[in-house]
């Protein structure tokens, strides 16, 4: 098995066809077929369901995925590492939720390439769970997440707070019920907060899982809704949102995962103290 054999069994899946993929790789159909039989012969499973209408995956290949993704980025990483450019001395793979990109990752990332000029930094977003799968993985060798990772190899720290404050786009004291509430998904910790503040059974209108889309709706379309202070904190001094009066205010923690492997090369990951240093956290 090589990595061309997993390219191209990846490409299949995401084009659902083997002419598609064949195009996509630039060789014939029968290449691709020949490196999905060898493939599938040396796993001893058949990954694909092929048809003339194209290719879906069996339960094993769907179980492969996954694991094929991963050797296939872990591939590309090592080239990236063994073929820096010169003057940089290594390379930091860094992870961020992406609801704690904006203010508390792209600070955090900032203050790395600034204090360690001597690394080539990437940044990837992504939801927990392959975000963790990337730790494990030694995809990337640290990770902003709402909440605690753990698994072999891992260590995982709180590093601040952030605030989460109802506002509206017109001034108003809190109220029972808002019909023009809009819910926004801030991670389990937020959804306990909200239920024992507001223990009713009112279904919001709308609702999102990304702090932005849901700022952008609330300036289009007009309501309430919780969302972190860093975002709304200038909107506010201009006057086009309004914290509203009375309303309980809630927090959630920031957390930041490294690989312990990884410390040999950054030692600096695990000083909590840097966040302190280079940026601020609410409290």
């Amino acid at each position: 098995m090589n990595i061309v054999v997993l390219q191209t069994f990846l490409a299949v899946v995401q084009s659902g066809n083997l002419n598609k993929a064949a195009e996509q790789l630039h060789v014939t159909q029968s290449t691709v077929t020949t490196r999905l039989d060898a493939l599938e012969e040396t796993l001893g499973q058949a990954l694909l369901v092929r048809s003339r209408r194209g290719a879906q995956l069996t339960k094993a290949g769907f179980a492969f995925q996954r694991h094929a993704e991963l050797v296939v980025q872990a591939w590309e990483q090592a080239r990236k590492v063994v073929g820096l450019a010169k003057g940089f001395a290594g390379l930091f793979s860094f992870a961020c939720h992406g609801d704690l990109w904006d203010g508390a990752g792209s600070a955090w990332l900032e203050a790395v390439r600034r204090d360690h000029p001597d690394l080539a930094l990437e940044a990837w977003p992504g939801e927990l769970g392959e975000i963790k799968n990337w730790l494990l993985s030694g995809l990337v060798d640290a990770a902003l997440v709402p909440e605690p990772i753990s698994g072999p190899g891992l260590t995982c720290q709180e590093v601040g707070r952030e605030r989460l404050l109802q506002v509206s786009t017109r001034p108003r004291a809190v109220q029972a019920w808002d019909p023009a509430y809009i819910y926004v998904d801030l991670g389990a910790e937020f959804r306990r907060q909200h239920s024992l503040a507001w223990p009713g059974d009112e279904t919001a209108h709308m609702t999102f899982g990304a702090s932005r889309w849901a700022l952008d709706y609330l300036l289009q379309k007009g309501g309430s809704a919780y969302l972190p202070w860093r975002l709304v904190e200038s909107l506010v001094g201009e006057g086009r949102l309004h914290p509203i009066v009375g309303a309980p205010e809630f927090s959630r923690a920031l957390h930041l995962a490294w690989r312990e492997a990884s410390l040999s090369a950054n030692p600096w990951v695990s000083d909590l103290s840097y966040w302190t240093d280079t940026m601020i956290l609410d409290g």
